[in-house]
């Protein structure tokens, strides 16, 4: 029986300075979610290689170019962006150059 007493009081004195230990967690974890919205939006809504819209055929296949994010509508793009990656980061780089005027 005391032994059961001590162990409860044990665990009540756990739970007790646990609590606070939570809400630093809980902050850390909303810093680091407003790190990743600090992030530039990616500047088109569709494929630049297919123009197809982003998102409608499954999540976007997403990889970096020189430094670059470029998110494609399917990892098959990928073998025509492979021949010739100028002309689309072209045509990214122009759509980020349109979004930063608009901001």
């Amino acid at each position: 029986m005391k032994t059961i007493k001590n162990i409860t009081a044990a665990l009540l004195a756990i739970t007790f300075l646990a609590a606070p230990l939570t809400t630093f967690a809980a902050a850390a974890k909303t810093e680091k979610s407003d790190k990743k919205t600090d992030k530039k939006a990616y500047p088109l809504k569709t494929c630049v290689v297919s123009d197809e819209k982003l998102g409608e055929m499954g999540d976007p296949y997403v990889f970096t170019y020189e430094g670059k994010e470029v998110q494609l509508c399917c990892k098959s793009c990928r073998k025509d962006f492979d021949k010739n990656p100028s002309k689309f980061m072209k045509k990214l780089t122009q759509a980020e150059k349109k979004a930063s005027k608009k901001l």
